[in-house]
């Protein structure tokens, strides 16, 4: 009996004092959104920007393959990437519901529906405010982490817990509040994996600034994909049809 009370106690005491580490936590990580959201441009802004068209070059294997690299974005949760090489076109879309591609690299011609591990990634793709915009209304979970070191910069650090499991640990540049990187830790296909990116020169599109060098890959993998963006359009016509997966004609 003596035993059993002092376990409940200390539950008790450790429940009280985790409750009371997150309400000390919230006010840090509402300031940080706060300043994450005016850095990009302001709550109105981000929210008159319905779509953006990205169009520019990837470059991979250490540079040495340039693809021509176009990717729409369309709200509430729309995505198209396409990647072309010699002719040949890559493409990952997901409409909202569904994700799908077309992986000619592969000597894959026709569109292929894709699993719910795949569209995953996605999904974010599809997030033209990012993790930290609107975090309640996705169904997220915040919690500010300090500050960590980032290629030299002592940048914040803000864990994003997503509803489907998946969780970016977020990094703003101390002094203008904007993504320096984002690394997500997510299982798919049962194994565990870690992506790194880092995004940077930051363009004024609209009135939201939106990263135009974005480099991506595993976590302490030497070869990263980087993807350089020449043109940004905002609030570009873009017909829905092109997020749908394709239907025989």
């Amino acid at each position: 009996m003596y035993s059993r009370l002092i376990i409940s106690f200390i539950s008790a005491a450790l429940i009280v004092s985790s409750g009371f580490a997150q309400d000390k936590n919230q006010p840090m990580v509402d300031e940080l959104v706060s300043k994450n959201v005016e850095a990009k441009g302001g709550a109105e802004a981000l929210h008159a920007l319905q779509s953006l068209r990205l169009s520019g070059k990837m470059l991979v294997q250490q540079g040495q393959i340039q693809l021509a690299y176009l990717q729409n974005k369309k709200r509430p949760d729309e995505v198209r990437t396409e990647s072309s090489l010699q002719g040949m076109t890559q493409i990952e879309a997901y409409d909202g519901k569904e994700g799908w591609k077309v992986s000619p690299f592969f000597g894959r011609k026709d569109p292929e529906r894709m699993s719910a591990d795949d569209v995953k990634t996605l999904i974010e793709d599809a997030e033209i405010d990012g993790p930290l915009v609107d975090w309640k209304t996705k169904g997220s979970k915040v919690e500010y982490l300090g500050t960590e070191d980032v290629e030299g910069t002592l940048a914040h650090k803000v864990k994003v817990m997503r509803k489907n499991g998946d969780v970016n640990f977020v990094y703003l540049d101390p002094d203008h509040f904007l993504e320096i990187r984002v690394l997500t830790q997510r299982v798919r296909h049962g194994a565990y994996e870690e992506v790194e990116t880092d995004l940077g020169d930051y363009e004024k599109a609209a009135g939201v600034f939106v990263p135009t060098s974005i480099e991506s890959g595993r976590k302490g993998a030497p070869d990263k994909e980087r993807i350089i963006i020449d043109k940004v359009e905002a609030n570009v016509p873009v017909d829905d049809a092109i997020f749908h997966f394709p239907t025989a004609k």
